[in-house]
């Protein structure tokens, strides 16, 4: 993944067990000492590439199945992006709407989605959801309840019914610390800090991983015939975006075009209509999400000259319509001059009772009363933030397999279940009940012999040819620093594939990328292999590699679907109902349109049927 050439290098004596014996540095003689890689060496039956939601579920599966698999992860344990899923988790359980069923939860996904979706990735999700609640609610979820003792069930956008199951507006952080200590009873082992930066693959399998151990610097082979990339999306390679810098840069995606896999509808990032932005609240805050739980329970949005500009826009769904309406409406009212100062709008609850806010929304209003901002009483600043990307890596929904033997995928990592536009409390769905059936299938390719893989000289060499790489990478000494490269690049993409695209910003876009990857041979890493800059530097690599795919993706579109919005093209055409699949090959990236398939009769009736969400039920 990094890219630079091999250096001449010893190779280490290594115990295949973990273990190292007499391990020898990279590098080759004295005077390339500040370059030594030391490595060890890792076996395991799967590994799991990444601690949030959809890879503790699948560790979870495996475990129960007898085996015991090894998690990583880039921060410590718990510390993962689902924790910033706040608002809630869909399952048709019909607590306060009984009509509700699986099939109108499929056929709102699909409707949200713009019929790119692939059935049998929503089909699954929507249907195995009750049961995958309740299994987290035995296992310790503390879902808030109805007064007769039900799971409570709130709106989210664009659902005809209240589907979404909450804790407050904390739900995804309660429900991977209830994954982590499910987990941890089961004495899964799992090792923080760690960061991957190549899969050992020839294109057709896979047989470990490559990486380092972000505390120490020292490299790190896995080897394993059976990796699961759960490692989340792409979204923060975007100016603004709800993501901490550190992660959702596009890891599982770069590393599974690399190993030979194939990436779906990358052209696809959701941009959530309220991120906070303005001054007051300072730049560590700038694009966090305020969670759609705010709308869900009555928040209404106003521009600066105090209209309720939703009204024009979706006078039905108002501010609860498909995420993507909601986004360009915003980015509508500010290109028009009706925006703050700051480019934003304002979300306003204050008109519901303070006891019930505090109740619904207790992070919001703690998060905001410690920047000083009342939300009881006041309005919040918001705009639209990149906050998830639809696009990723192509997979077998019942299975997970990518079509590289051995490489499997979950979560934000894939693409499949959301289409050109995610449906609102669906992505935490899409981590259990995928997450679920991926280990299932997993356990049952383990063999005997996949318990203590052995390590044949070719996977040896071409680890070391990556530990090579990172050892030059760690000692560039030029004259742009990797964090100003990815500022330039996040303010690259926010511009050219942003929310509102056309072919000749596609194009200024991809010129700029080219220009901008030529500096990375002038790049300066500031500190030693344990360093931020180090891990920036691996960052930028990633980060090129999805917005080319990005970038390239969007231009090939001529047309507006979804969250993808072409102002040169701005209708929907049936005849581009295709998913784009990029794969990587000896000349280049290649884009091939692919037909999607049609849902099961169930579902297809729940179209037919027409069902929609009446906000007014909220006033």
């Amino acid at each position: 993944m990094t890219n630079l050439p091999p250096a001449d290098h010893g190779v280490p004596t290594a115990d295949d067990h973990g273990g190292v014996d007499g391990r020898l540095p990279q590098g080759g003689d004295e005077a390339d000492s500040d370059r030594e890689v030391q490595y060890d060496v890792v076996t395991t039956p799967v590994l799991v590439i990444g601690a949030g939601a959809a890879g503790a579920r699948v560790s979870i599966e495996l475990a129960e199945s007898g085996l015991e698999p090894l998690v990583i992860g880039k921060r410590d344990y718990g510390d993962a992006h689902t924790t910033w899923a706040a608002g809630g988790i869909n399952a048709a359980l019909g607590s306060l709407d009984p009509d509700d069923d699986w099939p109108i939860h499929a056929a709102d996904t699909l409707n949200e989605g713009h019929h790119l979706n692939d059935p049998e990735a929503v089909e699954l999700t929507a249907r195995h959801m009750p049961d995958r609640i309740r299994e987290l609610d035995e296992w310790g979820v503390s879902f808030a309840r109805t007064d007769d003792g039900k799971i409570n069930q709130r709106y989210f956008g664009a659902q005809s019914y209240r589907r979404t199951c909450f804790v407050g507006d904390r739900t995804g952080e309660a429900m991977l610390e209830t994954l982590i200590d499910r987990a941890q009873a089961l004495e899964i082992p799992y090792r923080e800090n760690v960061m991957i930066t190549r899969l050992l693959s020839d294109g057709s399998r896979v047989d470990g991983a490559v990486g380092f151990d972000m505390e120490t610097g020292e490299g790190l082979l896995f080897r394993t015939n059976h990796v699961v990339l759960a490692a989340g999306g792409f979204s923060a390679a975007y100016h603004r975006h709800s993501s901490r810098d550190d992660e959702n840069n596009g890891d599982a995606q770069a590393l599974a075009l690399e190993a030979g896999a194939r990436l779906l509808d990358t052209e696809f990032v959701q941009f959530h209509p309220t991120g906070m932005v303005g001054e007051r609240y300072g730049e560590e805050w700038d694009g966090r999400l305020v969670t759609e739980a705010v709308r869900g329970e009555g928040g209404r949005l106003y521009n600066a000259d105090g209209e309720r500009f939703m009204e024009r826009y979706s006078p039905d769904q108002m501010e609860l319509d498909a995420r993507d309406v909601v986004a360009r409406a915003i980015a509508q009212e500010v290109r028009e001059g009706r925006g703050t100062e700051n480019d934003g709008v304002y979300l306003d609850i204050s008109h519901r009772d303070p006891e019930y806010i505090r109740e619904r929304l207790p992070t919001m209003v703690d998060r905001f009363a410690e920047l000083g901002v009342e939300i009881t009483d006041e309005p919040m600043e918001v705009g639209p933030t990149a906050h998830y990307t639809m696009g990723g890596v192509d997979i077998d929904f019942q299975t997970g397999e990518t079509g590289v033997d051995g490489l499997y995928a979950v979560g934000e990592a894939v693409a499949g279940v959301h289409g050109a536009n995610r449906l609102g409390g669906n992505s935490l769905a899409e981590t259990v009940a995928i997450g679920k059936l991926v280990g299932e299938h997993v356990s049952e390719q383990v063999a005997a012999d996949d318990h203590d893989p052995t390590i044949t000289d070719g996977q040896r060499a071409l680890a070391e040819r990556e530990f090579a790489a990172l050892a030059e990478l760690a000692a560039s000494d030029g004259d742009v620093t990797p964090e100003t490269l990815l500022e330039e690049l996040g303010d690259l993409l926010w511009t050219h594939a942003g929310i509102l695209r056309d072919e000749a910003g596609l194009h200024d876009g991809l010129d700029r990328l080219e220009a901008l990857r030529a500096r990375t041979a002038d790049l300066r890493v500031d500190g030693d292999r344990t360093s931020r800059s180090f891990e920036y530097a691996v960052d930028l690599s990633v980060s090129l590699t999805v917005a080319e795919v990005l970038l390239r993706t969007a231009l090939e579109r001529t047309e507006s679907r979804g969250a993808h919005y072409r102002a040169d093209y701005p209708e929907t055409e049936p005849d581009w109902r295709q998913n784009l699949v990029v794969a990587a090959d000896a000349g280049g990236l290649s884009i091939k349109r692919r037909g999607v398939a049609e849902p099961s009769e169930p579902v297809r009736e729940a179209l037919e049927e027409g069902y929609e969400l009446d906000y007014h039920h909220l006033e």
